[in-house]
């Protein structure tokens, strides 16, 4: 799924981001050249972890998963879990 459809499929489940939240989103998504699918996966942790969306953190999520050479959500999920990075 497109990161620009995932984000509308949040807003509309009632979360709301705020114009420099998608800024960011964008941003982290160019910075460390994620696909759309670890994009969504990082603003869904972001989300799990810090009930709101948090930019630094999401990028350092994002980052991890991109250093980790990580590819899928499953494979994400399955990380982060086995790290213990995140509480979900």
């Amino acid at each position: 799924m497109k990161t620009e459809d995932y984000l509308q499929n949040l807003i509309g489940k009632g979360f709301h981001f705020r114009e420099d939240a998608i800024g960011f989103i964008y941003f982290g998504k160019q910075y460390t050249n994620a696909s759309d699918e670890l994009t969504n996966t990082a603003i869904e942790l972001t989300l799990k972890a810090q009930k709101t969306f948090d930019g630094s953190f999401y990028v350092s999520v994002l980052e991890t998963l991109m250093t980790n050479k990580i590819n899928t959500r499953a494979e994400a999920i399955k990380f982060v879990k086995q790290k213990n990075l995140l509480a979900i």
